[in-house]
């Protein structure tokens, strides 16, 4: 039965964001020009995210902690990687920001230039130099306001446990004297893990939005022990969700 509704959902989306792609350029191509271009498209790939995430039969959502996030003010927006189901997951959020991604996914026929036009970021991983433009991009887009949402372990955890932060994301937020609003998923890896491609049945999605914390709150002005504090802050949150599941 899951490989029934996995082939139904793998389909779906794949026919989905094709008859949507035409509608995401045309937006772009209007708004461009009055320098709405990119911030539109990301709503009309949110607004998509959220189609994927409720058609699915695999799976409900549930998300708390959305009254952290306040419309218009600028976050250095963070979350732990499980699978590649945390992509429509968040871009399910009714939030304005732009994505940090892996180069791979900008390769994805449409998907790709959809992320183009919304004005993601992408990164290549070990390659110093793609590390230098991504943070150059990245800085310009905070500092002209923009929010910007960083995986910061850098790739999907094999096991569903927070590894390693980088310190990239920390780093941001320290020069440009952004809040870091931390974002907690599980559920996601269960459903589909790193390496595979069926979705299993009978998981609960669910994704907290923590507080907001400022740069006045930051523990230190080094971005490694930022990620490091940060980590253990999210590990707690992450086991605190699944405590509150179990009772």
């Amino acid at each position: 039965m899951d490989l029934i509704k996995s082939l139904f959902t793998w389909i779906f989306s794949v026919l989905f964001i094709l008859l949507m792609f035409p509608l995401g350029v045309i937006i772009w191509l209007v708004t461009a020009p009055f320098g709405a271009g990119s911030v539109l498209v990301h709503r009309w790939l949110s607004f998509q995210g959220r189609v994927l995430i409720r058609v699915s039969p695999l799976w409900k959502l549930h998300v708390t902690g959305s009254e952290n996030y306040v419309h218009g003010e600028t976050y250095v927006m963070i979350s732990n990687h499980q699978s590649l189901l945390d992509i429509p997951v968040v871009e399910s959020l009714k939030m304005d920001y732009r994505w940090v991604s892996k180069v791979e996914i900008f390769r994805v026929p449409l998907l790709g230039q959809s992320m183009h036009l919304a004005g993601y970021i992408s990164l290549k991983r070990g390659d110093k130099e793609s590390v230098i433009k991504m943070m150059e991009k990245s800085e310009k887009l905070l500092r002209k306001g923009e929010s910007l949402f960083i995986f910061p372990e850098g790739t999907r955890s094999p096991d569903c446990e927070i590894k390693k932060f980088k310190s990239g994301a920390f780093r941001l937020a320290l020069e440009t004297n952004t809040p870091i609003l931390p974002v907690i998923i599980d559920g996601t890896g269960a459903v589909l893990p790193k390496k595979g491609f069926i979705f299993s049945s009978g998981h609960k999605l669910k994704m907290k939005i923590l507080k907001p914390v400022y740069p006045t709150e930051f523990v230190s002005d080094d971005p490694d022990e930022l990620a490091s504090e940060f980590q253990a802050k999210m590990h707690k949150a992450l086991k605190d969700l699944r405590q509150e599941e179990r009772e």
